[in-house]
């Protein structure tokens, strides 16, 4: 092998557009996320409040990890397709997608089941 020569083909560069529109998209689906998980929040204040309770520590901490599990989860998306292509980018934003629609799944389960114990 000659020195002027590489040992990996060269990479074309995507643009920045491309990148920012597929994660902006997406974004937005996460931004729904953390929208319904604050008015989860403070819908069950407002009742908790309307019936002389509030949330406990348990409760305050379900509602807003959940308002920002999927921030944490479009940011780890984001970070670990930033280089790859652009399919690719999109195929592990859906995956993020997935886990943040089963994490709520879970959590609307939970605060179904255990009202009691998220208010005190």
């Amino acid at each position: 092998m000659s020195a002027g020569t590489d040992a990996q083909p060269r990479r074309t560069a995507r643009p920045v557009w491309v990148v920012a529109t597929i994660s902006g998209l997406f974004g937005l689906l996460y931004a729904y996320a953390v929208w319904n998980a604050v008015g989860n929040l403070v819908e069950t204040v407002r009742v908790a409040g309307d019936l002389g309770l509030s949330l406990n520590a348990l409760g305050w901490f379900l509602w807003i990890f959940a308002a920002v599990f999927p921030l944490l989860v479009w940011g780890a998306a984001f970070a670990l397709g930033l280089r790859r292509r652009a399919h690719q980018l999109a195929l592990l934003m859906i995956v993020g997608l997935a886990l943040v629609a089963v994490f709520w799944l879970n959590v609307v389960a939970y605060a179904t089941l255990n009202t009691s114990a998220l208010i005190g």
